[in-house]
């Protein structure tokens, strides 16, 4: 089994910054993407931001040059910087990976639990 311990989130003022890590542990043979998508009250999941083994990124239009995505494959974990953020960055943020337990296998999708990220003065 595979989990996603997701860290950071909070409150933070209108044209702050915020960062969020989650680390990726268990039976891990190799991970391919990492990313983060968020969900806001009354709206659909987005993908917000994701990367490559191989560290190629891809943003929502939305967030591209506010929000950095980075990943340490020796920890297994990914990274979200965000920075001026605005009051519509508001949701819970989810990370997902997709993970190979084996070799033989095919890679399956795991998700965090959800960070709260709040913006608001």
């Amino acid at each position: 089994q595979v989990q996603l311990v997701e860290s950071g989130g909070g409150l933070v003022q209108p044209g702050g910054s915020q960062g969020l890590s989650c680390a990726a542990s268990g039976r891990i043979y190799g991970i391919n993407v990492m990313g983060w998508y968020r969900q806001a009250p009354g709206k659909q999941r987005e993908l917000v931001a994701s990367i490559t083994s191989n560290s190629i990124t891809h943003y929502v239009d939305s967030v591209k040059g506010r929000f950095t995505i980075s990943r340490d494959n020796a920890k297994n974990t990914v990274y979200l910087q965000m920075n001026s953020l605005k009051p519509e960055d508001t949701a819970v943020y989810y990370c997902y990976a997709t993970v190979k337990s084996q070799r033989w296998q095919a890679f399956n999708d795991y998700w965090g639990q959800g960070t709260q990220v709040t913006v608001s003065s």
